[in-house]
């Protein structure tokens, strides 16, 4: 197999061109411009930010690509996926709320914000994943299949399950649905707390199972009724559906490169990943730390994997910031991302993003 080549540019800027214009020069070198637009729906998949995040990507980048989108003849807007954890983001409104205090609003970015899998995260599209040794349908984000072609725009970051979250974690944790997103994470089923629960009812109407029941004003769920489908965990005003995270690291890291599948396989695609404020912790948190090293610039690539293995080199080469978390726990592990999380073992999902072609680990670094 030839290697992928991946682009990159420095944070370095002048006064003829800007950082915008530095990342549209990256895209057009990258081949931005072989994929045909023309009155193509195009999805820019990107992470709106946790509401008190501060390190997730500025809106004006992905105004740069969507503007290019719209040079080309295309018809883009930004999009992101329901989260399956309570927070800011849990339901369109809720979302949209979030995204727009962020700047992801179509004054900042001149497109709409879609949330793709809709109000309480219950659309999707069940998508066959070939060569799925986890995942036979990945359940993702309606808006987002319903587009003819998608573009992920990530920020590189550190992450506490996965060890870093790039290209395949936008695009296959990020796409999911909420009952996707519980399926990556859990091995089993949902569970009622019954202290938050105040027996409505709605999960009962929702499943297709018969599998949960409310008895003495309180709901519970019967485990071999239960699809599994988290359909139920949508529609509970409370939040008292709840799964457990109890999948193993290495596994959701697989089942996250096979939704990665689902998402990119049989239309365009391309990926940009912002090795920029590289926090330790996922911008899902409702705060960051201050980056665990410098700037490092920004990167481009048709293959996810090969983009991701080399935002991976470029962080492990460098030193921590001062006072960083990377500094405080040291450098035992002689890799960045275990360094800060220690129980994460990164390397599977792009080994196994490899194995079920998506992409390649071996590349060809190329800077413009």
């Amino acid at each position: 197999m030839s290697k992928s080549k991946v682009f990159c540019t420095d944070m370095h800027a002048t006064p003829e061109e800007n950082l915008l214009g530095k990342l549209e020069r990256l895209m057009r070198t990258a081949g931005f411009e072989t994929i045909q637009f023309k009155e193509k729906f195009t999805a820019v998949k990107i992470h709106f930010g946790e509401p008190g995040n501060l390190a997730y990507l500025r809106p004006n980048y992905a105004k740069v690509v969507c503007d290019y989108v719209k040079r080309l003849g295309g018809k883009p807007f930004v999009t992101d996926c329901n989260t399956l954890y309570v927070g800011g983001r849990k339901n369109a409104l809720d979302h949209l709320d979030s995204a727009y205090t962020n700047g992801y609003n179509p004054f900042a970015t001149g497109v709409h914000t879609i949330i793709a899998d809709g109000l309480k995260g219950l659309d999707e599209r069940l998508v066959p994943v070939e060569g799925g040794e986890y995942v036979k349908e990945a359940k993702i984000g309606t808006a987002i299949m319903d587009a003819d072609i998608v573009i992920s725009l990530a920020h590189f970051k550190g992450h506490e399950l996965t060890g870093f979250g790039g290209a395949i974690k936008n695009l296959g944790m990020g796409s999911g649905s909420r009952a996707g997103k519980m399926e990556m994470h859990n091995s089993g089923k949902p569970h009622v707390e019954t202290e938050l629960c105040i027996g409505c009812g709605k999960c009962v109407r929702i499943c297709a199972h018969d599998a949960p029941r409310v008895t003495n004003g309180k709901a519970s769920i019967d485990n071999v009724k239960c699809a599994g489908c988290g359909r139920c965990i949508g529609v509970c005003p409370k939040d008292a559906v709840v799964t457990d995270f109890d999948e193993a690291f290495d596994i959701v890291n697989c089942k996250m490169a096979e939704y990665t599948k689902a998402v990119v396989h049989g239309r365009p695609n391309f990926n940009i990943n912002m090795v920029i404020d590289v926090s330790p912790f996922c911008d899902c948190h409702a705060e960051n730390d201050i980056p665990i090293v410098p700037d490092i610039g920004m990167f481009a690539s048709f293959d996810p994997v090969a983009l991701d293995m080399a935002c991976a080199d470029a962080v492990n080469k460098q030193p921590a910031v001062p006072g960083s978390l990377l500094a405080q726990h040291g450098h035992a592990h002689g890799d960045h991302f275990t360094d800060v999380s220690p129980d994460t073992h990164w390397i599977s999902a792009l080994e196994h993003g490899q194995k079920i072609g998506i992409g390649s680990m071996d590349y060809e670094l190329v800077k413009v």
